[in-house]
């Protein structure tokens, strides 16, 4: 069974890139395209044995951007990794295509068409959508050359969520960022909303806590909760949500298709997430 089949039948939050048929998955559906509000916000793209994604993530440290182990795990060859905010506003999309997919892209072309590169490396103890108590849906992408023009984003000192009981938890707003597709009504046709990838593009939303488990924080992302924008949707995998100025959480998962319900989300500021992290030499708080 591959990679993409196995989650639980929820939505896996990664998409097919440009005019490959859409899998399963969970972008910012409401809220607003980003501009210049999360510079450190990025998009990656990559190849597996299943064909060619994309997910969102972070930069937290010069050389090392912080994603989701779903947007890492198989993955083939390099990572392609860009901070532009706004990538094509129609189809397609300016993505080079691999010389030979089946061994993914390599660092020389991807910086040939000036992108950065990176080593995907996956949480060891990431349980492929199968153990609640251990789901560890964290990830890296180690960059070839240090990037040194955009500041990191901060990761949240340890167990900062903890203090975010109830009731505290559905009165506290959290902002997710990221490249997913957008849900809305088509131009023609049909006039029910559903996910757009295009345009592509970094947007954020604002979601109230709901439910936070040792490993999770769940979101409700419906845009007609009037405490908030939006929520996640598919492309939107890996991307941070924000709170106090700290990473808490990468976008993990979803409940429905079209992006209108709970989002969950892997906190990253858990011993498990950052004794790791700490082996890539990043800093928390």
């Amino acid at each position: 069974m591959s990679r993409i089949s196995r989650t639980l039948g929820i939505a896996l939050l990664a998409l097919v890139v440009a005019l490959l048929p859409a899998l399963p998955a969970s972008a910012i559906t409401g809220g607003e395209p980003d501009g210049n509000g999360h510079p450190n916000v990025g998009l990656i793209l990559f190849y597996s044995p299943d064909g060619r994604f994309r997910c969102s993530a972070t930069l937290v440290s010069p050389t090392v951007v912080l994603t989701a182990a779903h947007c890492t795990d198989g993955t083939l060859g390099k990572t392609l990794v860009t901070f532009q905010s706004v990538i094509a506003e129609q189809p397609p999309s300016p993505f080079p295509v691999a010389a030979n997919p089946a061994a993914g892209y390599t660092q020389a072309e991807l910086e040939a068409a000036g992108y950065l590169s990176g080593t995907a490396y996956t949480h060891p103890a990431y349980s492929n959508f199968t153990d609640l108590d251990n789901w560890n849906d964290v990830g890296v992408i180690v960059l070839d050359r240090p990037l040194t023009t955009i500041t990191p984003a901060r990761i949240a000192p340890a167990t900062y969520l903890d203090d975010f009981g109830q009731p505290t938890l559905n009165k506290t707003i959290f902002t997710s960022v990221g490249y997913g597709t957008e849900v809305r009504k088509p131009e023609s046709g049909p006039q029910k909303p559903q996910p757009m990838t295009y345009p592509l593009l970094r947007r954020f939303a604002e979601e109230p806590g709901q439910k936070l488990t040792d490993q999770i924080l769940q979101v409700n992302g419906n845009l007609n909760d009037n405490r908030g924008t939006g929520g996640t949707c598919f492309g939107d995998s890996g991307g941070p949500t924000f709170h106090g100025g700290y990473v808490v959480t990468v976008t993990s998962y979803g409940y429905t298709g079209n992006c209108r319900y709970l989002g969950g989300l892997q906190r990253v500021d858990i011993p498990v997430v950052q004794n790791w992290l700490a082996t890539f030499g990043v800093t928390f708080g």
